[in-house]
C-alpha cells in the first residue's frame, strides 16, 4: 500500500516515529520502533575476525566479542557493524514477498511488513544477542527474499525485565528545534517475549536554510533576483506492541501499532518588487497490525502463515501566493484527503530433504486501496484536472516456489520461480479495469572457493509496484508544476543481471565490487498529456548500469587502534527515451553517484567511539515535459560520537554541516525538439547546521 505526497522536499525527510522511513543522505532519529538458527562450526580467532561456518563457507558467525570495542546498545547497532553489509529494510511494496529486509531475529522477520527489521532490532539490547550470522547465498531453513546476503540475528534464551527512556533533540543554526521522546518495555520468560514502545518522533529535512534565487531568460540574462529561506518539521506519535511465544505447538508472533503523524513546510522568496511563499502541511492516521504463526508438521517439514493489515487516513493542503510590482496574483491551492489500506494473507510450506536441501512453496493473496478526493482552484475557482477524485482498487494472487541446494561447502545454488496475476481497477472520475500477469523467475550461485573470498551471481526478473497515488492528481505548486492523475499505468518490469566480489581480510576489512545489468520494460516516468498538463506514466524501455564499491579498511595493523577507513560508492548510467523529446537521457529520480568516505574509531579505555563522514557529491534530477528540476550538493559534512559511561547509560552527539545545496529548474515554452527555454532558476543555499543529541538509559 502505497501513496505519494503531494508536494515533495527539495531533500530526504527525517521521519523518526515508530517505523516511518528515514532520509536517504540524513543521519535518521532513532525509529520504534523468533527459533530456527543455522548451527555453526566454529573455528579460528574469535574477537577480531568472524568465525567460519566449516559446513558452509558462505556463513560467516560474529560473536559479541567482536563488537566489545563499540560496547553497542542495540542489535541494531552490532548489525550495523557487521563489515560488509548494508541494512536494507525493503521497499515495503508489492506483498510480502520479495518486498521486506535483509534482515532476520531467530530465523525470522518481523509479523508485519511496516514493523522493518531495523525496527525489530532497535527494540533488542545488545546483551540478548548470542550471536550474529552472515549467510551469504543461502542457508537451510533461511528465507533471503531475494537479497544475496542477509543477517541472522540468534537471540540468548533467558529471563529478563528491562526498561529504556530514550530523549533526542534536532537543534538547528536559526531554524525549526525538534525533539523526540521514546520509552520502551521489554520482558522475556523463556520463549516467550513482549514489549511495548511509545514515542514521539521527529519529523525534519537536512536542506533547510537560507539563500539566492537567480533567474535568466534563454540568453541568460538575469531577469529576477530573490532572496530565499524555508523551513519544513514535524513529527509523530505512536504506540507499537509486540508479544512472541509458543502456542499449539508452534510459535506466535504478533504486533501491532496506533499512530498519528504532522508535517509542514514553507518556502520563501523575496526580491525587490516580489513575493512569493508557498505552504504544505499533512496530518495522518495510520495503523497496522501482523501475526505469524509458525509450526513443524515433523522433522524435516514445516508451515508459516502470515496475516498483515494495515491502514491510514490523510489529509494535506498546498498553496501558492505571489505579489509582482505591488499586484497579488490569485492564490492556488491544492487539497487532498483520502484513505489507503492493504491486507496480505500469506502461507509458506518449507521441506529440508536434507541438511544441503531445502523446498519452499505457498501462494499470497494481497488487497491494497487508496480513495482519494482532491482539489485544484487558482483564485477560488475550482481547476478541474484528470483523475482528481478517484478509487484504486488492486486484489493480486501469486504462488511461488523455490529451492536452495548447497551443493558443496564452497558453493550454494538458489532457483525459485512466482507466479504473478493482478487486477487493478478504478473508479471516480474514470472507470477502468485492467488485469497483469508476471512470471518472475529467480536463480542466484554463491561460489566461495577459497576461504575469505566469494563470487555471487543473480538473474532475476523484477516487477514493481504501481504507487497507487500517481492514478490521482498530484502538485508542487512553489516550482509551478501540477500533474494530472493517470488511468494507463502499469507496472514496471526488468530483467536482473548481477555479479559480485568480495574478499575480506584482517578481521573487519572487506573489499567488495558488483556490476549490476537491469533492462527494463514500461519505465515509469512523466509523460505530456493534451492541455499542457502532465501525468506519471510508462514512457517505455530503458536501461540501468550500476558499479557498486565497497572498501573498509582497519587500521590496528597501522598502529591506530579500533580504526577503520571505508569507501562506499553506486555508480549509475541509465537511459531511456524522454516521451516529449525523442532524445535519450537520464531516468528520473536516480542519483548517478553519492561517494561516501568514512573514518570511525573505538576507544574503549575512554569508553567512547567517534565517526567522521564526507558526502563528496550528490545529485539527482527529475525530467517532465515542460521543465527539468534537480538539486546538486558537494561537501557534506557529518561529525558524531557516543560516550557510554557505564553499561546502561549512553549519550550521543552529531552535527551536520553542508555549506553546497544548488537547486536547478528549467521551464520551457513549448512542447517541442528542441524546446524553447523560458527561464533558468538557479537556488544557491546554504543549509543550516545542525546538532542532534540523545540521551538513553537502561533500567
Amino acid at each position: 500500500m502505497r501513496r505519494a505526497l503531494t508536494i515533495t522536499a527539495s531533500a530526504a525527510v527525517i521521519v523518526a516515529a515508530l517505523g516511518a522511513p528515514a532520509a536517504a543522505f540524513a543521519q535518521p532519529a532513532p525509529a520504534d520502533d523468533q527459533e530456527a538458527a543455522v548451527a555453526a562450526v566454529p573455528t579460528g580467532p574469535t574477537e577480531d575476525a568472524p568465525l567460519v561456518d566449516t559446513a558452509q563457507r558462505g556463513v560467516l558467525v560474529f560473536e559479541p566479542a567482536f563488537f566489545a570495542d563499540q560496547r553497542p546498545n542495540t542489535a541494531l547497532d552490532m548489525v550495523e557493524r557487521v563489515p560488509g553489509f548494508q541494512l536494507n529494510d525493503g521497499a515495503g511494496g508489492r506483498g510480502f514477498e520479495g518486498a521486506v529486509g535483509n534482515s532476520l531475529i531467530n530465523g525470522a522477520r518481523p509479523a508485519s511488513k511496516n514493523d522493518t527489521g531495523s525496527n525489530a532490532l532497535s527494540r533488542v539490547q545488545a546483551s540478548q544477542v548470542e550471536r550474529i550470522e552472515l549467510i551469504r547465498g543461502g542457508a537451510p531453513g533461511i528465507d533471503m527474499q531475494g537479497f544475496p546476503v542477509v543477517v541472522n540475528v540468534i537471540l540468548k534464551n533467558q529471563s529478563s525485565r528491562e526498561h529504556i527512556l530514550q530523549a533526542d533533540a534536532y537543534l538547528f543554526e536559526g531554524g525549526t528545534d525538534v525533539y523526540g521522546f521514546r520509552y520502551q518495555f521489554t520482558a522475556r520468560e523463556g520463549e516467550r517475549t513482549w514489549g511495548v514502545v511509545v514515542a514521539d518522533g521527529i519529523g525534519t529535512s537536512d536542506s533547510n536554510g537560507p539563500g539566492v534565487v537567480t533567474r535568466r531568460n534563454a540568453a541568460g540574462e538575469v531577469i529576477r533576483t530573490e532572496d530565499f529561506v524555508n523551513d519544513q518539521f514535524g513529527g509523530g506519535q505512536a504506540i507499537r506492541g509486540n508479544y512472541s511465544g509458543p502456542l499449539m505447538g508452534g510459535k506466535i508472533d504478533l504486533t501491532g501499532r496506533v499512530g498519528q503523524s504532522d508535517f509542514q513546510g514553507w518556502d520563501l522568496f523575496t526580491g525587490a518588487d516580489s513575493r512569493r511563499e508557498s505552504t504544505f502541511g499533512e496530518e495522518g492516521k495510520d495503523v497496522e497490525f501482523g501475526a505469524t504463526y509458525t509450526r513443524p508438521l515433523n522433522d524435516r517439514l514445516s508451515l508459516e502463515t502470515r496475516l498483515i493489515h494495515e491502514g491510514s487516513e490523510f489529509d494535506s493542503l498546498s498553496t501558492y501566493d505571489a505579489v509582482f510590482g505591488g499586484a497579488a496574483e490569485p492564490l492556488e491551492a491544492f487539497t487532498s484527503v483520502g484513505e489507503a489500506s492493504e491486507s496480505i494473507l500469506r502461507g509458506l510450506l518449507r521441506w529440508e530433504r536434507s541438511e544441503n536441501l531445502t523446498f519452499e512453496g505457498g501462494a499470497e493473496v494481497a488487497y491494497n486501496m487508496l480513495e482519494i478526493d482532491q482539489a485544484y482552484t487558482i483564485g477560488g475557482t475550482p481547476i478541474e484536472l484528470p483523475s482528481d477524485q478517484v478509487l484504486v482498487e488492486e486484489t493480486r494472487g501469486e504462488v511461488f516456489g523455490k529451492s536452495t541446494w548447497r551443493y558443496s561447502p564452497t558453493l550454494s545454488l538458489e532457483g525459485g520461480l512466482r507466479l504473478e496475476a493482478s487486477t487493478i481497477s478504478q473508479s471516480g472520475d474514470a472507470d477502468q479495469e485492467e488485469t497483469f500477469y508476471f512470471a518472475k523467475p529467480r536463480f542466484q550461485a554463491t561460489w566461495t572457493p577459497w576461504a575469505d573470498n566469494q563470487f555471487r551471481l543473480r538473474l532475476e526478473r523484477e516487477v514493481g509496484q504501481l504507487d497507487f497515488g500517481d492514478f490521482a492528481a498530484s502538485a508542487s505548486l512553489s516550482e509551478d508544476n501540477v500533474l494530472g492523475g493517470n488511468v494507463d499505468l502499469e507496472p514496471e518490469d526488468r530483467w536482473v543481471a548481477e555479479v559480485a566480489y568480495e574478499r575480506r581480510f584482517w578481521g573487519d576489512g572487506i573489499v567488495s565490487i558488483a556490476y549490476r545489468h537491469d533492462e527494463i520494460r514500461n519505465a515509469i516516468d512523466v509523460i505530456p498529456l493534451e492541455d499542457g498538463l502532465s501525468a506519471v506514466g510508462n514512457i517505455g524501455d530503458g536501461t540501468l548500469d550500476q558499479l557498486s564499491l565497497n572498501v573498509v579498511i582497519p587500521t590496528d595493523r597501522f598502529g591506530i587502534s579500533g580504526g577503520r577507513l571505508s569507501f562506499k560508492n553506486d555508480w549509475k548510467h541509465t537511459e531511456v527515451t524522454d516521451p516529449t523529446t525523442g532524445e535519450i537521457r537520464a531516468i528520473s529520480g536516480l542519483r548517478p553517484s553519492q561517494p561516501s568516505i568514512t573514518w570511525a574509531q573505538d576507544i574503549p579505555s575512554w569508553k567512547i567511539n567517534y565517526r567522521l563522514t564526507m558526502l563528496t557529491m550528490l545529485k539527482q534530477y527529475t525530467y517532465s515535459p515542460d521543465q527539468i528540476f534537480g538539486f546538486e550538493g558537494t561537501d557534506y559534512y557529518e561529525a558524531a560520537i557516543e560516550y557510554k559511561p557505564t553499561e546502561t547509560l549512553t549519550l550521543s552527539a552529531q552535527i551536520n554541516i553542508w555549506d553546497d545545496f544548488r537547486i536547478y529548474h528549467t521551464v520551457f515554452d513549448a512542447r517541442t525538439n528542441p524546446r524553447p527555454i523560458r527561464f533558468v532558476e538557479e537556488r544557491i543555499i546554504d543549509p543550516r547546521t545542525f546538532v542532534s543529541l540523545q540521551l538513553r538509559k537502561t533500567f
